[in-house]
């Protein structure tokens, strides 16, 4: 299984402001859903923040982002291993598969793939 892209997710009501304070640091917005941004940066788009107000489908708010290639077989893996699931794997609608998971700090990662 691959690593594709790791994203941090800050959650804040300052959408807005926040487009603006990391478009000063060069980042563009690449998505926008309405209640979460994405901002990446032109000359390497792997290199990306993320803005929630709140996750549309999860019971809490993630604040990692990873994509993998194959997140059927890290879902297998992590539920093999005893982790904790926040929220279950499943299609969303806006074209990602994706579960939640606490890493050993406590931490709720939202682990992706795109359909």
């Amino acid at each position: 299984m691959g690593v594709r892209r790791v994203v941090p997710n800050v959650r804040t009501e300052a959408v807005a402001e926040s487009r603006e304070f990391y478009g000063l640091l060069g980042f563009e917005e690449v998505m926008n859903h309405g209640w979460i941004m994405t901002m990446a940066s032109p000359d390497h788009p792997s290199a990306q923040v993320s803005v929630m107000v709140r996750d549309k489908t999860g019971p809490v708010d993630p604040e990692l982002s990873i994509e993998v290639d194959d997140v059927d077989a890290a879902y297998a893996v992590m539920l093999e291993r005893g982790a904790e699931i926040v929220h279950p794997l499943q299609d969303e609608e806006w074209g990602v598969r994706r579960f939640f998971v606490r890493d050993p700090s406590g931490r709720v990662v939202n682990v992706l793939g795109h359909r």
